[in-house]
């Protein structure tokens, strides 16, 4: 028998991107820390998060596949090399500034995924990465859309499934999904790593 799928998150979006390979699955709140460590870059901080937020709801679910995900926004100075983090804007005033130091730039993410077995106590993790260039985006443009979509409980202030996409000029990365929050063309392979197949 197959061991059944939880998914540790609670964010409709990653929801609504699990529900695309028609699994049956439960969620569950993870309730991790998001924290960087000294001396951890972006992309270990997505894998590190993706897998503690899988092993935190393996307490309660201790003979499943746990579906572990978690996304890390930076804003790189191309003169020092210095990463910044970037976090949901939360309100408008925010977005706004976000966007307007985003405008030209390139804003890298890295979405990490872990699918943990909690019977046989197994983490696979990997970590996708993803580019998004942004266009010169005017003050309007960048009010109109906001009003338009309100993408406020978003890294990077937008929502690339859907009017966001507008603001880019290039998007670069192996997989689309990756830039929503849940890698799918990652977790399948996971998944076929622990003989799961979806069809």
């Amino acid at each position: 028998m197959r061991p059944p799928i939880v998914l540790a998150s609670t964010s409709p979006y990653r929801r609504q991107l699990l529900d695309r390979l028609g699994l049956a699955y439960q969620t569950a709140s993870p309730q991790v820390e998001e924290t960087q460590q000294a001396g951890e870059t972006a992309q270990q901080m997505a894998g590190r998060l993706a897998e503690a937020k899988a092993r935190a709801v393996a307490v309660s679910h201790p003979q499943a596949l746990i579906i572990g995900a978690d996304q890390v926004a930076v804003l790189r100075d191309e003169t020092n090399g210095q990463e910044e983090i970037i976090h949901k804007p939360g309100t408008h005033t925010v977005a706004v500034a976000q966007l307007q130091r985003f405008s030209g730039r390139t804003l890298h993410f890295y979405a990490g995924i872990c699918l943990y077995h909690s019977g046989e106590e197994r983490a696979r993790t990997l970590v996708v990465p993803s580019q998004v260039l942004f266009r010169t985006l005017d003050t309007d443009l960048i009010d109109s859309y906001l009003r338009r979509e309100q993408p406020y409980d978003c890294v990077g202030c937008f929502k690339s499934e859907g009017l966001g996409i507008i603001l880019f000029e290039q998007i670069t990365g192996e997989d689309p999904t990756a830039l929503i929050g849940l890698p799918l063309i990652a977790l399948r392979r996971l998944l076929q790593q622990e003989n799961f197949a979806i069809l």
